[in-house]
């Protein structure tokens, strides 16, 4: 008798316990992000950001979409290797963002400041890029970033 009812009391703890326990398993599968360092070099200075790659055909399509924060500090770089002209939407993003392109060689070629989110305007990148780096809107004004800076991560000249 007392065995039920100790298991009785288990039940709920194990219910949420396994709740738990599948959302930690199932969360990150959802969301498989590498995280990798990227440098900007500014004439104010380096400036590191933590980056998740979007190189799959999926990832680049998602994007950001349907996040309700991103913070400053990171952001998402792009692969869109071979070098080629690359457009870009806000559709389903809920962050206003920049975006910075990037040439093959690291070269900041045109950053596309404070878009609108949920819009479907198409950003281009009005050149041949390989990468793409979103950030929260205003991190371009807020370190000096700008066209022509250089930005090292592997992707660009194996840098």
């Amino acid at each position: 008798m007392n065995f039920d009812r100790n298991v009785g009391r288990l039940r709920p703890w194990l219910l949420a316990a396994l709740v738990i326990l599948s959302g930690a398993l199932l969360a990150p599968a959802a969301q498989a992000a590498s995280f990798q360092p990227l440098e900007i070099v500014t004439k104010s200075g380096v400036h590191v950001f933590s980056v998740e790659m979007a190189t799959t055909e999926q990832e680049k399509e998602t994007g950001l979409m349907y996040r309700k924060e991103l913070a400053d500090g990171k952001g998402m770089l792009f692969d869109f290797s071979p070098e080629q002209e690359v457009s870009m939407w806000m559709k389903n993003t809920y962050i206003s963002l920049d975006m910075i392109f990037i040439r093959a060689d690291g070269r900041i070629l045109r950053i596309a400041e404070s878009t609108e989110p949920l819009s479907t305007k198409i950003i281009p990148s009005r050149g041949l890029a390989k990468g793409v780096l979103e950030v929260i809107a205003g991190t371009a004004q807020k370190y000096g970033i700008q066209p022509g800076d250089r930005v090292a991560h592997p992707l660009f000249n194996g840098r």
